[in-house]
């Protein structure tokens, strides 16, 4: 690879370490400081796709190899492996691990997508959710969601919620409790009665089949290890899947996105939500995905909600509506990227 190529993986790797994984993942932001130091694993990490975020996908093709049974020193250091990890520094039997599985690993790299599907986020999304239903209208509004992986999210209103102020949302009685905890001084609209879906659509590049026990493993693997409840929260979340599929589309959203929208009912409203995906679109993508809503508006209510951070402030709640041929854009929240808090700003 060319030293120029090298330096920018490394640098996303630091960034990662430093702004993803530290004081969440002492594990992860160890290992990728590690990476982004050794020219041999930058490398290795060069393999993935294209727009796949390196030191993410990396860490997961390990995790997967040894959530799948791969034998070596390097598992006693992760926590939802062994009962009573190792404390010590991990890098070395990390690197001898990566060696050791080279070629299973540019196999994973090339082939496989970070799909995380927290479904943990739902509980920032359901804030804005109620704002795009008002103003979408009284009718039950169509779900269409970008980056869907498995749909997991587009069941939100299948679980119940705690923003820790003693009211309980959502579907009562529901296997799946998310807990969020509310930041700062304002407060969001929080509904007892959870707005009414018409139908529920998903786009992906490759969905996740939730009967598929390998795409499971992978889907478990993106979660980090020191991440237990959000693991546990992934099980409950596809168990409710397999009984009740979510419908994923294969696909480019740029080509299907239209005419998902244009097979809807004529005149209703939709809601468009993606999280954390945009941010693997190049610009002119996005200014795509722009113009395809812009359009679809023209002929139905139509919303866009969004968690990304591609705005160097961090993860971000955002409602977009359309008026006069162009999006308009709100700042809702700010929230933690795996869904843990939010602080509302609106």
């Amino acid at each position: 690879m060319e030293r120029d190529a090298l330096d920018e993986l490394a640098g996303r790797f630091r960034r990662f370490a430093s702004a993803e994984a530290a004081g969440s993942s002492p594990l992860y932001e160890r290992l990728a400081r590690g990476v982004a130091d050794d020219r041999e694993l930058l490398a290795l990490a060069a393999h993935r796709g294209p727009g796949q975020p390196p030191a993410n996908l990396l860490l997961a093709a390990v995790h997967y190899l040894l959530l799948g049974g791969a034998a070596g020193p390097l598992r006693a250091f992760y926590p939802d492996l062994v009962a009573d990890p190792d404390r010590g520094d991990p890098w070395a039997a990390f690197h001898a691990f990566c060696a050791a599985h080279r070629r299973a690993l540019e196999g994973l790299l090339a082939s496989r997508l970070v799909q995380t599907n927290e479904v943990q986020r739902a509980a920032c999304l359901l804030p804005g959710l109620v704002l795009a239903a008002a103003r979408l209208g009284p009718a039950p509004m169509a779900m269409v969601e970008i980056g869907a992986s498995a749909g997991l999210n587009l069941l939100w209103d299948r679980f119940a919620y705690d923003y820790r102020d003693g009211r309980p949302r959502g579907l009562a009685g529901a296997r799946l409790r998310l807990v969020c905890a509310l930041r700062g001084a304002r407060r969001p609209e929080l509904p007892d009665v959870l707005p009414a879906v018409s139908s529920r659509t998903g786009i992906d590049l490759r969905p996740v089949d939730v009967a598929d026990a390998d795409a499971r493993l992978w889907l478990r693997a993106l979660v980090w290890p020191e991440h237990r409840r959000r693991a546990e929260r992934l099980e409950q979340a596809l168990a409710l899947a397999q009984a009740e599929p979510p419908r994923v589309l294969a696909g480019d959203a740029l080509e299907l996105l239209a005419g998902v929208l244009e097979a809807l009912p004529p005149g209703a409203g939709a809601c468009v939500i993606h999280t954390h995906t945009v941010n693997q679109l190049e610009p002119a993508a996005r200014d795509r995905l722009t113009e395809l809503l812009v359009a679809a508006a023209r002929c139905r209510p139509l919303a866009r909600l969004s968690i990304e951070a591609i705005r160097g402030q961090g993860a971000e709640l955002r409602l977009g509506w359309f008026e006069g041929g162009r999006e308009v854009d709100a700042l809702l929240a700010r929230c933690d990227p795996h869904g843990e808090w939010l602080e509302w700003l609106a």
